[in-house]
């Protein structure tokens, strides 16, 4: 068998495994976790269409059209579209993994407002004096872990934890709201069935509760059950276009979420595009039920 052909069964037979683990067990175990989450759909219909080039003219046909039905089943499941609503009284509430090379400025400038609240995962400290002084009358805590919190009332801290499965929690509250901000490890060798218990096991309250950070597990992991079950999918419920954060823009991966207890009404929900991190940015706008001075 020549080179050529080797690679071209191997390609083939990768492809086959990587979309019976898609639509099956997805990450059940640590084994097809690894490549569930190395092989989004969209890296799957690449790869059947990179086949084409080497397969015969005849059997063409058959991989375009399972390209295509791959193509119509990703959207399906990712692409979202929420009607436009108004949002001047709205608590505006921003997510964002600064890719540890921007800060908070950095981050006003792509959300293009200074929002209610906002999360920065992986934040940088460059300058963080000088912005709180020149924010004075707002409120700002970076915590060791390089989580950083912005809120333009008081924050209360409640605990902050690195737990054993290698994910940092910082339960804090503003707003009258209690807030979990989340960093999962990206680090592959750590299996997310413990990761995102603990996330679970260190959520304290439940009314106005809202859980959101870099969890680095995409939407479709079958270790969110209990999230869904429990809250709404911030994205998912009231956002618009494709649900993925990850990778420079391109929809590979939705690895950051807003998750929001039942009794919150979530209004709409921006994800905005930047070259400043490899992460979208989330923003999220809530029902207020105190008017804005």
């Amino acid at each position: 068998m020549s080179l050529k052909n080797y690679l071209k069964k191997a390609l083939q037979l990768f492809l086959f495994i990587a979309i019976i683990v898609n639509v099956t067990i997805k990450d059940t175990f640590y084994i097809s976790g690894l490549i569930f989450y190395g092989t989004p759909l969209p890296l799957i219909v690449l790869g059947l269409l990179f086949l084409l080039l080497f397969i015969k003219a005849s059997t063409r046909k058959y991989y375009a059209l399972f390209a295509l039905l791959l193509t119509v089943i990703w959207v399906s499941r990712s692409y979202t579209y929420s009607p436009n609503v108004d949002t001047s009284n709205s608590l505006e509430i921003v997510l964002w993994n600064a890719y540890r090379t921007r800060n908070f400025e950095d981050a006003f400038s792509v959300s293009e407002s200074i929002p209610d609240v906002m999360v920065l995962i992986e934040c940088d400290e460059y300058d963080y004096q000088k912005i709180k002084e020149k924010y004075k009358n707002y409120h700002f805590e970076l915590t060791e872990k390089l989580i950083g919190i912005f809120s333009k009332t008081p924050i209360k801290i409640h605990s902050k934890v690195k737990t054993k499965d290698h994910v940092v929690v910082v339960h804090f509250s503003t707003k009258n709201t209690h807030f979990y901000a989340i960093d999962v490890s990206s680090d592959l060798r750590h299996f997310r069935k413990p990761m995102l218990k603990s996330i679970i096991s260190e959520v304290k309250t439940q009314d106005k509760t809202i859980i959101l950070g870099d969890f680095n597990t995409p939407f479709e992991s079958i270790f969110f059950k209990n999230f869904k079950k429990k809250y709404q999918h911030a994205f998912t419920e009231k956002g618009n276009g494709f649900r993925e954060t990850w990778f420079w823009n391109i929809p590979l991966l939705s690895l950051d979420h807003i998750w929001v207890s039942q009794d919150l009404k979530i209004l709409n929900v921006e994800k905005i595009a930047n070259s400043k991190s490899d992460h979208s940015m989330l923003k999220m706008y809530l029902k207020n039920d105190v008017p804005k001075k």
